[in-house]
């Protein structure tokens, strides 16, 4: 598996994105850090901008609160909040609900990918493959 394809991105691209490659780049994951690198260094060069949301930043502090780590949950959440946070709302919830029942997704899943056409993002990258069934929005996992 190589890296993600990222060509076609418009300049400055806003790009939502899930739980898990955050989490293989902050924990540099043997397994699958190296298939977003070059994203998060696109990032870093200012050629894209990232969106996540809440529930997300729920999910990635999850790890370092279980193990009592406050110090490294507050240096994720700072990375986390760095970026545009996406709160959920009821207009969300509800198209989370439509794709849940169109496509099976899970709600954590079908609320990650009714998040992304709401706030406009040129993308949603993941690491799911049920949410590459999505018609209209462009997935990059």
């Amino acid at each position: 598996m190589g890296p993600l394809d990222l060509s076609g991105l418009p300049e400055g691209a806003l790009l939502l994105v899930d739980t898990a490659p955050i989490i293989y780049w902050l924990e540099d994951s043997p397994a699958f850090a190296q298939r977003f690198a070059p994203l998060f260094e696109l990032h870093a060069k200012g050629g894209v901008s990232f969106a996540v949301t809440t529930i997300t930043i729920a999910e990635v502090l999850t790890g370092p609160l279980q193990h009592g780590d406050d110090a490294l949950a507050r240096r994720y959440r700072v990375v986390l909040e760095s970026w545009r946070v996406v709160e959920l709302s009821a207009g969300i919830a509800e198209d989370a609900v439509r794709l849940r029942a169109r496509l099976g997704l899970k709600l954590a899943d079908a609320m990650q990918a009714a998040s992304a056409p709401a706030i406009n993002a040129d993308a949603l990258v993941t690491h799911d493959r049920d949410v590459q069934r999505l018609d209209g929005l462009r997935v990059l996992s």
